[in-house]
Parts: structure tokens; C-alpha cells; sequence
């Protein structure tokens, strides 16, 4: 066997490196959320569906409405992103099914990455008004509190009319 030695096996070292940290830069691909499938979306009718329909093409929705059972969406994300860094969108769907009273479909529409709010944290605290308080304050300010009774005492006298 034949062993590499010099400036031939500096290169080769070098190489192997460059190939292993290079295998770090790789751009990677994600997805969250529902799989949606353009032929299965575009089977659901307005007029003519219902819930128990839709539930048996599309499966159970992300989330459903707040209040009552209007509307039914279908979430799917897809992101880009390096090794170790924050994923970025590069596409959404959000598949929104409105129902009537009665349960059947009333319209179905698509909405995009165009909806996705980018927000931007000022500082890791949340302002508020009001006094401020610090970490002491917070952890110590109880003591002696606890028990008191509310309003400076107990009552003296004897009730409504007094003594």
C-alpha cells in the first residue's frame, strides 16, 4: 500500500475539509402544514358540498373557525434555510372552506404568502404602563402582604348603626 505524503497530502486533507464544510452551506427545504392536492381542492363545490363531503376529500381542516363551525382552513407552508439559521417563507396556501347555517359550502378560497405578516421585536421586553418594577421588587414585594386584611384593619363597631 502506498502512503500519500507532502504537498500531495496537504491537498487532499484540504480538500476533504473544504468538501465537509461545503456540506454545511447546503440549503435546506421544509414544510408545515396540510399537503394540499390541486385536484382534491378544486373537487369541492360551492352549493354543492357539505361538511361531512369535505372532511371525506380533504380531511380535517388545521383549524377551524373561532366562532361556530362558518369556516373550516387549511394550512401549508414551505421554507428555505441554512444549517442553523431562522427558516424563511418562500410560499404559503391557505385554504379557507365557508359553510352556510345548513352545512353546505358556500365559496372556497386561496389566499397566499402575500397575507404573511413580518414583525419586527423592538427589544425581548413588552412595554406596559404602569409602574416599573424590578426583579427584587417583583420576588420580594409580597412579603408581609399576604394575609393582610383589605382596607387598613378590621372593622370596629358593631355594624350598620355603629356603637
Amino acid at each position: 500500500m502506498r502512503v500519500i505524503s507532502g504537498p500531495r497530502a496537504r491537498l487532499v486533507v484540504l480538500l476533504a475539509g473544504a468538501a465537509l464544510a461545503m456540506g454545511g452551506c447546503t440549503r435546506l427545504r421544509g414544510h408545515q402544514g396540510y399537503v394540499l392536492d390541486p385536484d382534491l381542492v378544486n373537487s369541492v363545490q360551492a352549493g354543492v358540498d357539505n361538511r361531512n363531503s369535505v372532511a371525506r376529500v380533504l380531511g380535517q381542516p388545521t383549524f377551524t373557525s373561532q366562532f361556530g363551525q362558518g369556516e373550516w382552513y387549511y394550512v401549508s407552508r414551505d421554507t428555505r434555510y441554512f444549517a442553523y439559521n431562522r427558516p424563511h417563507p418562500v410560499g404559503q396556501t391557505v385554504l379557507r372552506i365557508r359553510f352556510d347555517d345548513k352545512g353546505v359550502v358556500r365559496g372556497v378560497e386561496r389566499t397566499g404568502l402575500e397575507q404573511v405578516a413580518k414583525i419586527t421585536p423592538f427589544r425581548k421586553t413588552t412595554p406596559t404602563l404602569g409602574r416599573q418594577r424590578s426583579f427584587f421588587k417583583d420576588l420580594f414585594g409580597n412579603i408581609g402582604a399576604v394575609g393582610a386584611p383589605i382596607g387598613g384593619g378590621p372593622q370596629q363597631g358593631g355594624g350598620r348603626n355603629g356603637p
